[in-house]
C-alpha cells in the first residue's frame, strides 16, 4: 500500500477524486480516497484505491427504467419548485415549522414525491 503525505492544510480526503467518464479522452480508472474515523491508535487512517472502469453487462430492466423515470420527474419538480420565487417563501416557512427534515431540499423532495404519487392514482 502506498504512503500518502498530505500537503499543509489537508488533513484527509474522502470520496471519488477522479471518475471514469463517458467521453473518448476520459480516465480509465477511478481514484477513490477513504478516511477512517473509527477510534484507533494507528495514524494511517487514509487510504487510496484505484478502481477499473466497469461496463454494464445487462440491459436495464423495465422496473429500473420506471424507477429512473420516477426519480427524474421528482427531481425536475423539486428544482422547479425551489426556483419558483412565489412558492419559495411558503416552503421556507413550512420547513421551519416542521422538525422531521433537516434540509429544505429534503422537505421539498418529500412534498414533490407525495404530489407525484397522488397524481398517479
Amino acid at each position: 500500500m502506498a504512503n500518502v503525505n498530505w500537503s499543509a492544510g489537508i488533513d484527509s480526503v474522502s470520496g471519488a477524486l477522479s471518475k471514469p467518464g463517458k467521453g473518448q479522452h476520459s480516465c480509465q480508472k477511478m481514484l477513490l480516497g477513504t478516511h477512517r474515523t473509527a477510534p484507533t491508535t494507528s495514524t494511517n487512517c487514509n487510504r487510496l484505491y484505484l478502481r477499473k472502469k466497469v461496463q454494464r453487462s445487462t440491459v436495464p430492466s423495465a422496473d429500473e427504467l420506471s424507477h429512473r423515470a420516477t426519480f427524474g420527474a421528482i427531481a425536475r419538480a423539486v428544482n422547479t419548485r425551489l426556483h419558483n420565487q412565489q412558492q419559495h417563501a411558503q416552503d421556507v416557512a413550512a420547513f421551519k415549522a416542521q422538525s422531521r427534515y433537516t434540509t429544505l431540499r429534503q422537505y421539498v423532495w418529500n412534498l414533490c414525491t407525495n404530489e407525484y404519487y397522488q397524481n398517479l392514482g
